[in-house]
């Protein structure tokens, strides 16, 4: 038994416009049938008018009503041509008496012009005109059988709709042909992912139509993603196996001796496993970093009054201070353990060279713009480039490892964003995130 996938693109489309095919053709042939019927009644309608006027103009041109005229079979063959019914004064002449009684209404109707008549199981279609003839008034009504004419209405109709159905059929036909010519991008698609999942090739390369250009474009960012993250691991495992490698050969040199482990060789040995767990932990952080296609948002101000808090408890004796001109509930495309990673390390690094305040202004310039300053002893500046660095560290006289501003760079390098140090109005070291929409 033949089963049809509900879920099908193809099935639906071929559904929806078989559906309108089917209401077009259906609705193109039932009007048919109307304006067929009204423009038959219309030139049938225009014909007895016509017959009328001229029956008129030759009663009017003749002397009066000669026998001949009033002779019914004479004025049905040779003037008429259809049933007729003349009344002029109180005197009435009919060509068929049977319809004499049907027509009688009309004759005292004040309306001129077509009327249908239903009578003795036929169908009339007749025209009234009045006239003047010798001076006294009279109506003149023009019949003819419309039976016979709906009957060809009725064939034609029919004939008409047997070509819409064939007409029908060929829609369904070429729907058919169109909408598998127009599905086959995505049928290209899916033999590129097919390849991709194969690694076979890299990125997606498609001549597609423009509705697919976007997700395209979001497959192949997200594949290079993914490749960015992956090189990042790689990246990351390297460093920590060239970084740790010589510490740790020194220290289990060291225990390994005999020789006794003074003070002085305890402390180079503390100092080295200090720097190979601040480097555990920069990798460790890095590895939490969510990238630009998490597809998550953080409320900045929400967020930004949470840290302001905690670097607070964090030092005490400095003030923090925060204003921000975006609007209460403005949310950024940036994981929010990111932004928090972002906006920690400025404001923990502020807190640390600052004397006694700590301004941080957020604001949108075109994205988010994060501008943070301390009236600490700032930086000069010929080192500010070197600032951002991997393990590059200014002054030795505050704890740390100079990882903290390296890794900054490296957050909002992956947000596409950019850093800027400069000097600070108070002093101290200013810095600038932005971060593109």
């Amino acid at each position: 038994m033949l089963r049809i996938d509900q879920r099908s693109l193809r099935v639906r489309l071929l559904t929806r416009l078989g559906l309108v095919a089917l209401v077009c053709v259906g609705v193109t042939w039932l009007l048919h049938g109307v304006l067929l019927g009204s423009l038959a009644r219309e030139f049938l309608g225009d014909r007895l008018r016509q017959e009328a006027h001229y029956t008129i103009d030759r009663l009017q041109q003749s002397d009066g009503l000669s026998a001949q005229w009033l002779e019914p079979g004479e004025l049905t063959s040779d003037v008429f041509h259809h049933l007729y019914v003349l009344r002029i004064g109180e005197e009435v002449f009919a060509s068929s008496q049977k319809w004499l009684a049907s027509l009688t209404p009309l004759l005292k109707t004040p309306e001129a012009g077509v009327f249908e008549v239903h009578s003795q199981g036929r169908h009339l279609l007749v025209y009234r005109e009045t006239l003047t003839l010798e001076g006294r008034p009279g109506v003149l009504l023009i019949g003819e059988d419309f039976a016979q004419v709906e009957a060809g209405l009725h064939t034609l109709h029919w004939w008409v709709g047997g070509i819409a159905g064939l007409v029908l059929l060929l829609l369904i036909l070429l729907n058919l042909v169109a909408v598998n010519r127009s599905l086959r991008p995505l049928s290209r698609l899916r033999h590129q992912l097919a390849e991709l999942q194969a690694g076979q090739r890299e990125r997606l390369d498609l001549d597609a139509p423009s509705e697919l250009d976007d997700l395209l474009a979001q497959l192949n960012h997200f594949l290079e993603e993914v490749q960015r993250r992956l090189q990042r691991s790689r990246d990351a495992v390297a460093n920590l196996s060239h970084t740790l490698q010589t510490p740790l050969a020194a220290v289990t040199q060291v225990l390994r001796g005999r020789r006794p482990i003074d003070d002085q060789r305890r402390q180079r040995m503390l100092e080295r496993l200090e720097f190979m767990q601040a480097q555990l932990v920069s990798e460790l952080r890095r590895a939490r970093f969510a990238g630009p296609t998490g597809g998550q948002y953080s409320d900045v101000l929400q967020e930004a009054q949470t840290l302001r808090e905690l670097v607070q408890t964090l030092y005490p004796d400095k003030r923090f201070t925060l204003t921000s001109s975006l609007n209460e509930g403005a949310r950024i495309g940036v994981e929010r353990q990111d932004f928090n990673e972002m906006l920690g390390i400025v404001l923990d690094n502020a807190g640390k060279w600052a004397r006694s305040q700590v301004n941080c202004h957020i604001s949108d310039d075109s994205g988010l713009v994060v501008d943070v300053s301390d009236d600490g002893p700032g930086v000069d500046e010929e080192v500010l480039p070197l600032l951002g660095q991997r393990g590059r560290r200014l002054d030795e006289s505050t704890p740390g490892h100079g990882l903290g501003l390296a890794i900054l760079k490296q957050v909002v390098e992956q947000y596409r964003g950019t850093i800027i140090f400069s000097r600070a109005a108070e002093g101290g070291l200013r810095v600038q995130i932005r971060l593109p929409r």
